[in-house]
């Protein structure tokens, strides 16, 4: 008699990090619970798009799970690893070697060229990174004819397109963008969240950012949405519109 084969399960997409808990500001009458047992995953080798209205802990949230701030209680996680457990030294190098940041403002050195900008964390971390890495990543950001420039000498969405690869050089696990197209024009927004969904695609990177506009958001593989510290929906294959009906659930009538 023969066995019958049994097909295993799909597998559940392998979480980068996860943030599961309550981080609270003040104390007593004045405290403000601006992550309310909050629970939530952003999937490996994805673009996740965090949004809310105002005061809902989208920052909050995202400063959490990269380390730049603590939980009052509960657990955040990147990967394996309970950011919790770490000391400042060690959360330090797990930013510096894990972690990549995108911001609004484009933080490049203005006497730097843009190859030296692009290096610039692995330099002062002593870290050589890996040569062909960034030379594709030059080309994935479309600066090949741009590394001998300085910032002064790029437009808007150029500088943040340095500032991308910048995020993506030293290989991290993550990379967060905390409403990164918040300088640019729609065109140069536009390029901006195009690329940085094409380098998740090429390199298996996961991307988390955190927006108010629903255009942005279009351009991620999902949506979280945040209310009140909480996450109340989740959204696949998200469009500018249903985005923005989504957000308008939140809106509070006159």
């Amino acid at each position: 008699m023969t066995a019958t084969a049994t097909a295993a399960p799909a597998a559940a997409p392998t979480a980068a990090l996860v943030v599961d808990g309550v981080k609270v500001y003040g104390t007593g009458d004045t405290a403000v619970r601006a992550l309310d047992g909050v629970s939530v995953d952003f999937p490996a080798g994805r673009f996740t798009a965090i949004m809310g209205p105002s005061g809902s802990g989208k920052s909050t949230l995202m400063h959490c799970a990269a380390g730049l701030d603590t939980l009052t209680s509960g657990v955040a996680r990147i990967g394996d690893t309970d950011l919790g457990t770490l000391d400042d030294r060690r959360l330090t190098l797990l930013r510096r070697e894990r972690v990549g940041f995108v911001f609004q403002a484009y933080n490049l050195v203005p006497t730097l060229t843009v190859a030296e900008n692009i290096t610039l964390p692995l330099d002062l971390a002593g870290r050589t990174g890996d040569r062909e890495w960034i030379d594709a990543l030059v080309d994935v950001v479309g600066l090949r004819d741009r590394l001998h420039h300085r910032p002064a000498e790029l437009s808007g969405g150029q500088q943040q397109r340095v500032a991308v690869a910048r995020a993506f050089a030293g290989r991290p696990d993550v990379v967060f963008a905390d409403e990164p197209t918040g300088n640019l024009d729609s065109r140069s927004g536009g390029e901006v969240l195009g690329l940085l969904g094409r380098t998740v695609r090429r390199t298996a990177r996961t991307v988390v950012m955190v927006t108010h506009d629903p255009v942005a958001a279009a351009h991620a593989d999902e949506v979280v949405f945040l209310a009140d510290g909480r996450l109340v929906d989740r959204m696949a294959d998200p469009t500018a519109d249903k985005v923005l009906d989504r957000m308008k659930a939140f809106e509070v009538p006159s």
